[in-house]
């Protein structure tokens, strides 16, 4: 008893920036991707879920490592090992996804809010300015307990899914059931194969993710507490994007409304179909998930430059300590919630293509990663198993092999 009691104490005390991250990934971006993929192919898509899970534990495992060994984040590692160009361009290409997801995340503010009757023109400035606050005032220990209450809300998703009333048997044979062959042919079904992709596992999370774990001084030596952090993040946050696919398939799909342009649009659709209690849960669901990855996605791109720059930067450090770091958070935030309030921006479209780009930059950082964490120099006894060589290496391949075709079939 008292073994697994210093067990549960000592994942309790590292559990934080695995499941953070993770959860932070299913953001109004990743909701519509996940609402669009069930309304559109209702049960079609579940088959991603399992390799999906599997790929993202071994990379967000893989960053955990890397930061827990080296004490250093990733664009920090890539900048150390492959020079200031590759490191300026990794960021270039990082930031202008980056800022398309923050605009996602404010446009989920302002659609969420807008389904209780409160208009954007006084929902984002008000939510932008408690985002900011959140992070210039607080330090890391409170953010981070802010952060895994917010997770804990996304249950509301696993609840609405239920509700809904799916066909069980067809969403658990198609989670196992591999698609036809002729499905690959088809533009429209690569592009959202990769857009599941590119919103679950996501290149922004690596670094943020590893910048936690050294700003919470989590080592190797209790790192294997990390690892379970990681682990439970991973396989939560694909629970509940399962559910919001079943979700939407069980409603949107089978009643004939693919066509969605946007979250909350499926909240509202979800009602007669679903029930009251269903509308509520996706509707609350979704501006918890708007709120937290409009705090968090910010913090990951002011680290990626600050860290990629040699400069200064974490929620522990005054605004004087780190300036550029606070600037670079203020100003996302600052031009997301202003790009939202201009009217008739098309919000939908550049959320869900940032999350296609998000598909086709990961190989890149992926191969990165492989590079860095292969170097028995830097990682000692730490570098990878030859399964998760496999498993990264095989990702990369196949996410890259999707990208050329939906290009190709897009163009033929």
């Amino acid at each position: 008893m008292k073994r697994w009691r210093t067990r549960i104490l000592l994942f309790l005390a590292v559990l934080g920036p695995g499941f953070i991250t993770a959860n932070v990934d299913n953001d109004p971006n990743g909701i519509f991707t996940y609402t669009q993929a069930g309304a559109q192919y209702g049960y079609e898509l579940l088959w991603t879920m399992i390799p999906i899970t599997l790929s993202l534990y071994v990379v967000q495992e893989m960053c955990a490592r890397m930061g827990a060994v080296t004490g250093k984040g990733l664009s920090d590692l890539i900048r150390e090992e492959f020079g200031l160009r590759v490191t300026v361009i990794v960021m270039a290409l990082l930031v202008l996804v980056n800022f398309g997801n923050v605009i996602g995340e404010f446009a989920g503010i302002a659609s969420s809010l807008e389904l209780f009757g409160l208009s954007k023109y006084i929902s984002v400035p008000i939510c932008s300015l408690l985002v900011w606050f959140l992070a210039v005032r607080g330090d890391y220990k409170k953010v981070e307990k802010v952060f895994l209450a917010a997770s804990v809300f996304y249950i509301a998703y696993i609840v609405a899914g239920v509700l809904s009333g799916p066909s069980w048997h067809t969403a658990l044979v198609d989670t196992i059931k591999l698609p036809p062959r002729s499905v690959w042919g088809n533009h429209t079904y690569l592009f959202m194969v990769i857009a599941v992709i590119g919103t679950t596992i996501a290149p922004w999370m690596q670094f943020y993710l590893q910048s936690s774990i050294v700003e919470k001084g989590i080592t190797a030596k209790n790192y294997a507490a990390s690892r379970l952090d990681v682990i439970v993040g991973s396989i939560f946050t694909d629970i509940v994007a399962w559910f919001i696919i079943v979700a939407c398939a069980a409603t949107l799909y089978v009643h004939g409304l693919g066509s969605i342009q946007s979250a909350a649009d499926a909240a509202t659709a979800m009602k007669p179909l679903a029930g009251a209690y269903a509308f509520l849960l996706f509707a609350v669901g979704l501006f918890n998930a708007s709120f937290f990855a409009a705090s968090v996605l910010p913090l990951s791109t002011a680290y990626v430059v600050c860290e990629g720059l040699g400069l200064e930067s974490g929620v522990d450090r005054k605004f004087k300590e780190a300036p550029v770091f606070y600037w670079l958070y203020t100003i996302l935030i600052a031009g997301g919630a202003a790009v939202v309030l201009i009217p008739d921006f098309p919000l939908i479209k550049w959320a869900v293509e940032s999350q296609v780009l998000n598909g086709v930059l990961l190989p890149i950082v992926i191969v990165l990663m492989l590079l860095l964490i292969n170097r028995k120099d830097l990682m000692g006894e730490h570098v990878n198993s030859r399964w998760f060589n496999l498993v990264a290496w095989v990702t990369a391949i196949i996410v890259s092999i999707l990208s050329v075709m939906m290009m190709v079939h897009g163009n033929s």
